[in-house]
């Protein structure tokens, strides 16, 4: 079983902490390839390339699903209930890319879900975490462009922060047969 994300509440800043069960191995120094588990057929396929890249490289790989905090002010219990909501969608989500990992790498991923802003969590899991080596991103085929996070990142590559990693982005007009063979 991979990581299990437990709540442990809000921190400091904002964010709900992580905290690894018993199952994972601290002493497994692979890298990591991270994957943004967003709700869309692009980020399927990036976890899907994800998955067979580390199976041939002998990586590991990261889901992160980053739940948009909601707006309400003082009307907490609706507030409390569309979190509760989010975070049974984003476990869903996870749960289906970690399938997908799974049935490509042969291992389970590490799984995380935090809540924020995507690029501000993202710029932060990599920074805290040194052997993420490589973020997969899913480029949309809507006119309207290959989606927020990966123009936000053509545009201004410092989101990533102090710590730059390669950014593979995968087409989401590819099909699984190409990605298998360019996954060797």
């Amino acid at each position: 079983m991979g990581v299990i994300v437990k709540w442990t509440g809000l921190s400091v800043s904002g964010h709900y902490k992580k905290m690894a069960n018993a199952t994972e191995n601290s002493e497994d120094d692979r890298v990591k390839f991270l994957v943004v588990a967003a709700d869309c057929d692009e980020a399927r396929l990036a976890a899907f390339f994800s998955g067979r890249r580390a199976k041939r490289s002998g990586a590991r790989v990261t889901l992160l699903h980053v739940l948009e905090p909601p707006e309400f002010g003082h009307w907490a219990s609706v507030e409390e209930t569309m979190r509760a909501e989010a975070r049974e969608h984003a476990e869903e989500i996870l749960h289906e890319f970690a399938a997908e990992v799974k049935a490509q790498s042969g291992e389970d991923p590490e799984e995380i879900i935090v809540e924020g802003r995507v690029v501000d969590e993202l710029k932060s899991l990599i920074e805290r975490d040194h052997k993420i080596a490589i973020l997969f991103l899913g480029a949309s085929t809507h006119a309207d462009g290959p989606g927020p996070l990966v123009s936000a990142l053509a545009q201004k590559p410092a989101y990533l922060g102090a710590r730059p990693i390669p950014v593979v982005v995968v087409p989401g007009a590819a099909t699984r047969d190409e990605l298998r063979r360019l996954a060797g």
